[in-house]
């Protein structure tokens, strides 16, 4: 939605498909215009969560094999080309091996002026391009993934980065992961997973460790270092919306009168 400045860039970069769809949930700039300006059919789908809106998507594209992309994504030259031969390679295998059910290639962040190359921004392998009868989406409102239909069904990697190029501030960046710290935090709740202290405390600690330090986050210079710093932060603060949530709803609860209660 309103993704017109951003499109361009990426419809350019998928010119190599045979069929370019764009599904848009109602936007008030020229996102449709600039769309079949670049050669995409456009439909439109009210908002529906982040996986169902692309399971959506998904099912209205004329080929099976897809390639799935935000509109603040690009497919770089160098991924273009292993997709170009892998399936130049393994046109046979591709058609009829159930148990290939796509590929998968590093995603490539680029954050405050520099594409993030260790720590937790990447490789960040992604499922991206897919046939759409061995995998699918998840139902996940936020945090969605494809996944294989069928439990033996594997995705092959292959290289070149997908950009994830995304032109907002820091401030846009911290406010949406707020929003997504607050989904993560309500299903937590939801499937009774409430963390303790320990959880709370040690995850964003074993975090920093682990992508600053161990995946050399350290590499990506003052950017990376912020990036996992937010990454970190958010860990503490689901779980600790998480607990709020809880707690809010036990008091609402001790504090709801009971039905069929005598005076």
């Amino acid at each position: 939605m309103n993704a017109a400045s951003e499109l361009p860039e990426a419809l350019q970069s998928v010119q190599f498909c045979e069929d370019i769809l764009i599904v848009d949930s109602g936007s008030t700039d020229d996102t449709p215009t600039v769309a079949r300006q670049h050669g995409a059919r456009v439909l439109h789908k009210d908002w529906l969560g982040f996986g169902p809106q692309k399971r959506w998507a998904v099912e209205q594209a004329r080929h099976d094999w897809v390639l799935c992309l935000d509109a603040d994504e690009r497919v770089s030259p160098d991924l273009e080309q292993s997709i170009r031969q892998a399936f130049q390679a393994q046109c046979i295998a591709l058609e009829n091996d159930p148990l290939l059910a796509g590929f998968e290639f590093p995603r490539s962040n680029f954050f405050l002026g520099k594409y993030l190359r260790h720590g937790e921004g990447y490789p960040d392998y992604s499922r991206r391009l897919f046939h759409r009868m061995r995998a699918q989406w998840s139902l996940d409102e936020v945090h969605e993934k494809v996944e294989a239909r069928l439990p033996e069904a594997g995705f092959q990697r292959i290289n070149g980065d997908l950009l994830h190029h995304s032109a907002e501030s820091l401030q846009t960046y911290l406010n949406k992961q707020n929003r997504y710290t607050s989904i993560q935090a309500r299903h937590l709740v939801e499937r009774r997973q409430i963390p303790g202290w320990g959880k709370v405390v040690l995850s964003p600690l074993t975090r920093f460790i682990k992508f600053y330090l161990i995946r050399r986050g350290f590499l990506d210079g003052l950017p990376g270092l912020v990036h996992i710093a937010i990454g970190c932060f958010n860990s503490f603060v689901k779980y600790a919306k998480a607990i709020e949530i809880s707690k809010s709803e036990q008091a609402d609860k001790a504090t709801t009168p009971r039905g069929g209660d005598l005076s």
